[in-house]
């Protein structure tokens, strides 16, 4: 069994890899307005780029999961699988962005969605171990909100510095084009990223909770890993607080993708008149400061009522707020007071800003139920279950947002929208999120995994693992 503590350390280390773990996705929602605004590709193509990749992660993400699970080596369960995911994710995300406004569409689709693919497989050979060290890092109930906090602390710098990017993309000083630009950035970010991702493979120490699921030196036909891994997974997902929370996160997180590009848009178009170079900073200086409150109010606020109050009672609490703040955005974005928009942005943070937080710490306590109930450890399993129904509603809403843009008659060739189109882009940016997460919060009703039932679940496994001895100790439910 783990001390209950981490050494701080350690959750620095930790929070590093996440660093990485979220500039990759932040930087590359920022490099995706290029595809649209300057190589001229369709919104329907644009969105078959955000869905097409994530349906290879249908197979990678808990095929990943169930491999680190029972891995046994000198290095540990998943550091092996975080360093090299980190360098195959880092020197795809810049050969995915080699592209030329000279080429013709159809090649630019092609050539990037073939890059994307890649790049999203090294992803998942280092977050998936990645997310699974995470669980395995304490059993105490608040010190796994607590080490998350740090993670999600550290990562939400990603959200600060990758809105810059826009800067440096459309500022003709430092480039020629946006595309030009986003050859030379990708390079930098690519490589920065990968070294981040290696630091937890690096210096963080974790293991299993238990004794290893299964022996390493057992064969297996290829059959029998299969049934194994689907039998895993039917489990993993009979569980029903690990339905809540991952229902309760795709309303949430996906819904607020969706919608995530059209702040640039209605920055740019209904508040300067569809030009990148009057809009400025003020694209840049949206995101930045949603990821500063979020980094100095959201996530110390969430922590600290967490240990107060709950993880249910603060989700329940924190997306509640959120909704105020979206509906505020109806009249904060004004094209006569651009300053304006930033008055929504400290309560609209809660809603996002603090989601992963509280629902990683609330995974590791359901890794700890379904070790009770089964007999089994599957953090990996848990972490590729949750995270890819994160991505495949990443690739959802990303394919939504091309189908909204053209519904309402977005025309990528014209810097002059339609009244009736900024319109309805407004009240998407609105009304979609905050559909979301009354739907979240509907799904979360009736959580019942609280301090006091974790508790429970953490003596009744001490009191089995100190009855176990001998080979007994390797025998798990099946």
């Amino acid at each position: 069994m783990h001390a209950n503590r981490i050494p701080l350390g350690q959750k620095i280390a930790f929070g590093i890899g996440m660093l990485a773990n979220q500039m990759f996705p932040a930087a590359l929602g920022i490099f995706m307005v290029i595809l649209v605004q300057s190589l001229g590709m369709s919104p329907l193509l644009w969105g078959l780029i955000f869905f097409l990749p994530k349906l290879v992660d249908c197979i990678t993400d808990p095929v990943m999961g169930f491999i680190s699970d029972r891995t046994v080596s000198r290095w540990g369960k998943r550091r092996p699988y975080i360093f090299i995911g980190a360098i195959c994710s880092g020197l795809s995300y810049i050969a995915m962005w080699q592209l030329s406004a000279d080429n013709s569409e159809l090649y630019n689709f092609v050539y990037f969605l073939c890059w994307s693919c890649i790049f999203f497989i090294g992803l998942t050979i280092f977050s998936v171990p990645y997310v699974a060290m995470g669980y395995e890092m304490s059993d105490d109930y608040h010190e796994r909100t607590r080490l998350m906090a740090v993670a999600q602390w550290i990562g939400q710098w990603a959200w600060v510095i990758a809105p810059w990017f826009w800067i440096v993309l459309y500022d003709p000083e430092w480039f020629e084009s946006a595309t030009e630009g986003a050859r030379t950035l990708s390079v930098w970010v690519g490589m920065a990223c990968m070294l981040l991702a290696m630091v937890p493979a690096v210096f963080c120490q974790s293991g299993s909770n238990t004794q290893e699921t299964l022996s390493p030196h057992r064969k297996e036909s290829l059959g029998a890993v299969v049934k194994e891994l689907l039998h895993g997974i039917v489990i993993t997902l009979q569980c029903r607080p690990f339905q809540q929370i991952c229902i309760a996160t795709f309303f949430i997180f996906n819904a607020y993708n969706t919608v995530a590009g059209f702040a640039w848009f209605i920055i740019v178009y209904y508040m300067n008149q569809g030009d990148p170079a009057l809009a400025g900073a003020w694209p840049t200086l949206f995101g930045s400061v949603s990821a500063l409150c979020t980094c100095f109010l959201v996530i110390p606020t969430i922590n600290w009522m967490a240990q107060r109050y709950g993880k249910r009672l603060t989700f329940m609490v924190t997306q509640s707020v959120s909704i105020v703040g979206y509906f505020m955005f109806w009249w904060s974005f004004n094209p006569s007071n651009p300053y304006l928009m930033f008055l929504p942005i400290p309560i609209f943070a809660f809603g996002i800003g603090g989601l992963f937080t509280i629902m990683m710490s609330m995974t590791a306590d359901i890794c700890d139920l379904d070790e009770l109930q089964t007999g089994a450890r599957r953090e990996g399993l848990f972490g590729a279950i949750y995270w890819w129904m994160v991505k495949f509603g990443l690739a959802f809403a990303g394919l939504l947002s091309g189908f909204i843009l053209a519904f309402i008659g977005f025309d990528q060739n014209v810097a002059i929208q339609s009244d009736e189109t900024l319109a309805q882009l407004r009240i998407a940016f609105i009304g979609i999120p905050v559909s979301g997460t009354l739907l979240a919060l509907w799904a979360m009703r009736g959580y019942e995994l609280d301090e006091q039932a974790v508790e429970k679940v953490k003596m009744a496994l001490i009191d089995r693992r100190s009855r176990r001895d001998g080979p007994e100790a390797h025998v798990v439910a099946a």
